[in-house]
This record gives C-alpha cells, structure tokens and sequence, in this order.
C-alpha cells in the first residue's frame, strides 16, 4: 500500500470524523419522503445557509406549522449546539464492526456477527432488514434464512452502513474489503443490499491510494457484479457527471430511474452518494454538503461520503467547523461504547489494519 503510520493513521481518523460529521448533517432531515431535495434547499435559503458549509442551523422560528419537520434529535445536532455526537446506527455499526473484527479477528463467521447483534445491541435500536434479522436470530434461525426469512427490506441501506470498518482495515485493498463486507451482509441482506456493502467497503479501502473519488469509484464497481442494478446506476451517475451535467440535472435523471423505490433503498441512495463524491470533487465540506443536500436517506448517504472523504483528504485537512464540536466523542447504543473517544476508536483501527 506505501502509507507510512502517520498517515495511514490520519486517513484513518478521517474516515472516522468523516462518517459521524456526515451522519451529524443529514441526521435532522432524515425523512426522504418528507425531505425532498427542494425542501432541504428551501429551509437553508430560509436559514441563510447556501452554500452549505457547517452544520445544518436551528429551524427558523417564524415558520409555518409543518413546514419544516426535523427529526425529534435536531436540538443537540445542528450548528451551535452540538457537543459530542448524537448516537445514530450508521455510527453504532462501526463500532460494532470494529468490536467484531477485535473480538474474532478477519476469519469472522456471518454466525458469529449475529452473535455480537444479540450480545452488544439493543433490539430497539436496529431498523427494517436488521430488526427483522435480529427477531430472526432471537426465533432461532441461523444464516441464510436469517436474511430471507419474512424480510422486505433485503435490498435496502442497511448493509451499505455497516461496511466500513472492512475498507479502514484493507486500506488499498478493495477486494478483501468488499470480501469482508459480504460476509457481514448477508446476514441481513440479499442481491443489491449486499452488493451495495461491498460496494462501500472497497469504495473507502480504494480512497487510501486513489488519486480521487472518480478513481475509487471505479475501483470499487470492479468488486460486484457489473450487470446489478446498483452497478448500472453508479456508472450512470459517473457518465452524466464526465459528460458535463450539473449536480442536481443529474439527480433529477436519477430520481427518473429510480423513483420507485423506496427512499432507504440501496440503490438510488448509491446514486446520490455518488453523485456527492463526484461534484464534491474530492474536497471534504462540498462533498458532505452536495451529499446531504440530495436528500433520500440523508444521515446514512452523509456517514458513507463524509466516511469515503475523510480517508482522502485525512483527518488534518477537514475544517474545524465539522470535527471541534464532536468534542472527540461518540454516543453509541453498543454496550460498553458510550461516549467513546473518537481517537480511541480510530486507533484501535490503525492497529488493525496494520496487523491485518
């Protein structure tokens, strides 16, 4: 790989701040029905905060009933009032990865996640196809009817979210990254929900040595089938934004292609994410902001892009404004994990990678 400690360390970090600022930013509108890409950009036009370039700020106080509905959580999650993060999934899954990976080492069985679910994680606190694969295990069933078993959302975020801790530990290696993530997924998910994980894995090892997001973005379609669903919709997104379509054109033929899934669904949520990194162009506060202002599964398509940024540039280059208020810390459902330092978790990760 040729990452000396220091910075494979750095790179590091940064996937960590990365995914948690990301996840911060898009945590009030997580609503995509609801949260449409017009009315995210009509509350920050509200808010005087285009262009995007902090958190998101605290709802206007003149607006109309019902006009902008955050999530319950916004108070301790927009611009001037965070301390610390808030606890969220997209970030519980990377510690849990993480807890996973130290505690079974990289020849972990798809058996042995479930066991940390039931073991580290609340039952309340696990959503669509990971809820209905933790009653699953509860009731008995082992992989793979854990995944099948009575579960619509097979192909939906769930997977994607949990893959990185596989690409911060395979750094420049995007084939072992994405063969970790599959062995994750399929716990939960089939067809485009797991390859949406490998996907995201081999996404953020391949942003350790790629000279940018165009260059990962292609190592990583290497590692799942080309004729997927999800597969098509990547290359689609890169092939509007080389032939020169502005971000929310190309968004809009995406949504075209889409629109019939569901809004936490894999795939049109790969796109936006995408499409992020893409016109984000590498630079860490346009990518979050881009990202996040695309709308559908906000915190989630945020964690992922902040994740796949924050390896790129590193830990050092991202803005103050994202990483000071984080005040080095994470709040987690995982047991034994609150309010973890978020230096802490991002060495332990070093360590892995390096032994790895």
């Amino acid at each position: 790989m040729g990452l000396q400690h220091a910075e494979l360390s750095d790179r590091i970090l940064g996937g960590w701040l990365g995914r948690i600022a990301g996840n911060m930013l898009g945590k009030p509108v997580e609503r995509g029905e609801y949260w449409t890409r017009e009315r995210i950009d009509r509350y920050l036009r509200r808010t005087d905060a285009l262009p995007l370039t902090d958190y998101l700020p605290p709802p206007p106080p003149d607006a109309p009933p019902g006009e902008f509905e955050l999530r319950p959580e916004w108070p301790s999650c927009v611009r001037g009032r965070i301390n610390g993060s808030c606890r969220d999934d997209d970030v519980d899954y990377a510690i849990l990865g993480l807890h996973l990976l130290e505690s079974h080492g990289f020849s972990f069985t798809t058996e042995q996640v479930g066991e940390m679910w039931l073991r580290r994680l609340p039952y309340l606190q696990t959503f669509t196809a990971e809820r209905v694969a933790y009653r699953n295990l509860a009731n008995g069933l082992k992989p793979p009817q854990v995944a099948s078993h009575d579960n619509p959302y097979q192909e939906w975020i769930g997977a994607l979210i949990r893959a990185d801790v596989f690409g911060w530990t395979s750094p420049g290696d995007p084939s072992r990254a994405a063969a970790l993530a599959r062995r994750d997924a399929v716990l939960s998910h089939q067809g485009n929900g797991v390859w949406a994980a490998m996907w995201a894995a081999a996404l953020i090892s391949a942003a350790f040595t790629a000279s940018g997001p165009r260059d990962a973005i292609g190592t990583a379609l290497e590692q799942i089938p080309a004729s997927s669903r999800l597969a098509r919709t990547v290359r689609h997104t890169t092939a509007l934004y080389e032939a020169g379509a502005d971000w929310s054109d190309t968004l809009d033929e995406l949504a075209s292609r889409t629109g019939e899934l569901h809004w936490i669904h894999s795939v049109p949520n790969a796109g936006v994410i995408t499409a992020g990194l893409l016109y984000g162009e590498g630079e860490f506060t346009s990518t979050l902001a881009l990202t996040v202002r695309g709308g559908l599964d906000t915190d989630s398509n945020g964690a992922t892009a902040g994740s796949v940024a924050g390896v790129l540039r590193g830990a050092a280059a991202i803005p103050a404004q994202w990483t000071e208020p984080l005040r080095d810390r994470v709040r987690s459902a995982v047991f034994g994990f609150d309010n973890a330092r978020i230096g802490e978790l991002a060495e332990r990760t070093v360590r892995l990678a390096v032994t790895a």
